[in-house]
């Protein structure tokens, strides 16, 4: 029987996991010797955590939104002796649980999680941060830019896709410059986006090959933002075949050296605190995680 920590964001979401977070606690003891819930209050209490926690428990459970999740990783990631981890969704989209097939029930999310389920998962790293779902830059970060928060608490997902459609109208483009192993491009471009997860901001995101498991980033430029452009994506995201268009370049690498003019801010699994120029690369069967119907 293992040691296992709920770290629980309270204001994450709607706040709803609240309502839930002591059932949670009850279903995980029927896996767990001891299961103890520590609350975050502000930013930065979630990695405090994680620092205190990581040399005492087996299990670490993040039971909040990306931002939570995004906050724990990228100090769990920092360490040789790393837990297990696993989520209990419990934000607005919940990019990476969806990923690793976690339920968005949370009363269904921790049984999944007392069944104890492994899986050896991949994470995208950069010279700065860690992440689990995308690295982005361009329309990416303007979609998140520009969600207005009274909106994303009153339509969750749909307002993601009202700040995609309002970003469109609004595109700017800048000089880019990619390097990879058997890659290169440089020109214009009006986003580009490299993804380790298949989620971004609730749905699906264009990379038919993308796996958690196969030590590879996901590379999509969209050099121009046009009805011919998204009708392509529409295709592959359907057909799961790549790309096919002059204004899309899609490829696959462990390593990439990206560079802009003008700088861009970089959107990693939704956080904005950096901007180019970066350096992100693939660090292979990184993180254990306790997964439900996983892969999808």
């Amino acid at each position: 029987m293992k040691k296992t920590a709920i770290i629980f964001n309270p204001h994450a979401g709607n706040k709803k996991l609240t309502e839930y977070i002591d059932v949670i606690q009850q279903i995980l003891l029927s896996a767990y010797s001891s299961v103890t819930i520590y609350r975050t209050a502000r930013t930065g209490d979630g990695a405090a955590l994680v620092r205190k926690l990581i040399s005492e428990v087996d299990v670490i459970i993040g039971a909040g939104g990306d931002g939570t999740i995004y906050e724990l990783i990228n100090e769990l990631c920092k360490h040789d002796t790393r837990p297990v981890f696993s989520i209990i969704p419990g934000g607005t989209c919940n990019d990476f649980s969806r990923a690793i097939g976690m339920s968005q029930d949370p009363l269904e999310a921790a049984k999944q999680i007392a069944d104890g389920r492994e899986e050896i998962i991949d994470v995208g790293q950069t010279d700065q941060q860690y992440f689990l779902n995308f690295w982005g830059i361009g329309m990416i970060t303007r979609v998140s830019e520009n969600i207005n928060p009274d909106t994303k608490d009153l339509l969750g997902r749909l307002s993601y896709y009202i700040s995609t459609v309002q970003t469109i109208n609004n595109k700017e483009s800048f000089q880019l410059k990619v390097e990879s192993e058997e890659n290169s491009y440089e020109g214009e471009a009006v986003m580009m986006l490299v993804g380790n997860g298949p989620f971004t901001g609730g749905v699906r995101a264009f990379f038919p090959k993308i796996s958690l498991q196969d030590g590879m980033l996901d590379v999509f430029i969209l050099k121009e933002a046009s009805l011919e452009t998204f009708l392509t994506m529409l295709h592959s995201k359907v057909s799961k075949k790549a790309p096919e268009c002059k204004d899309i370049i899609y490829f696959q690498a462990k390593s990439l050296s990206i560079d802009c003019i003008p700088e861009q801010s970089i959107d990693c699994d939704g956080e904005r605190e950096y901007v180019t120029p970066s350096s992100v690369n693939i660090a292979p069967s990184y993180l254990t995680f306790i997964v439900g119907d996983f892969p999808e």
